[in-house]
């Protein structure tokens, strides 16, 4: 691996964290103001944070 390879696998490790970290704070800070809708809210956060995730594999296995 070359070294702007590295740089911007790091990026893409750095950019999937903070939008799975977003999305986990959001999520929780919904279930605090709707504690009946927590189901539907986790369902919504897990499907978004997998679909991050695998933008981000596929992302690294291209760089």
């Amino acid at each position: 691996m070359e070294i702007p390879n590295i740089v911007g696998a790091g990026l893409i490790v750095i950019g999937a964290g903070i939008g799975i970290g977003r999305i986990g704070g959001q999520a929780m800070e919904a279930i605090a103001r709707q504690p009946e809708a927590s189901g539907k809210i986790q369902t919504a956060m897990l499907i978004a944070a997998a679909l991050i995730e695998g933008i981000g594999f596929a992302a690294l296995f291209a760089a």
